[in-house]
């Protein structure tokens, strides 16, 4: 997938500025498709110049004038195109997994290492968990529309609670292996 299908997807409802998108792909579409500031800004030029979005100029007193951005029907088509190709699943490139393959050179600081991936897992657990009951506490009486975002959620509550279940095992079989 390149950023710019993520920008279209993140465009498609509702118009919004550079910094706008910025901000709402962190706490979205950002949790699974990763884009600094600059690239969205970027990637936003290279659409518009695509004629992909479309950006329209807002005046604003006291403040700088700002520019909203909106998918256009070429950009629909674009991303309608792209979402009726096959997606190979992503290929696994995570460093702790290396980490780990070869933990046993130093195994003390794989422990600490498997600690803190421990407490990342379960901070971004409780934070999908909050988006959940805040926006999703009956499921089945979600338009369409937010039945597709509800099932991005899903998937990354699964991965984290997976991410969780795996370090208890791997954690308990490494103290069983060096009891101290």
């Amino acid at each position: 997938m390149a950023l710019a299908h993520a920008i279209l997807a993140s465009l498609i409802d509702t118009p919004l500025s550079g910094y706008d998108l910025a901000q709402q792909f962190d706490g979205s579409v950002g949790y699974f498709w990763a884009a600094s500031h600059q690239q969205i800004y970027r990637e936003l030029s290279k659409l518009e110049q695509q004629g992909w979005i479309a950006g329209e100029t807002v005046l604003q007193t006291g403040k700088p004038d700002k520019k909203l951005y909106c998918v256009t029907e070429i950009g629909k088509q674009q991303l309608k195109s792209w979402m009726a190709e096959f997606s190979e699943p992503s290929p696994i490139k995570d460093d702790l997994l290396v980490k780990i393959f070869a933990g046993y050179v130093a195994p003390q600081a794989i422990a600490i290492e498997l600690k803190r991936h421990q407490k990342a897992h379960q901070e971004r657990l409780a934070v999908y968990k909050t988006i959940e009951q805040k926006y999703f506490s009956n499921p089945q009486t979600l338009p369409e529309t937010e039945k597709f975002k509800y099932l991005t959620l899903l998937n990354g509550i699964s991965y984290e609670t997976h991410w969780l279940a795996w370090i208890d095992r791997a954690i308990q079989l490494l103290k069983s292996s060096n009891p101290k």
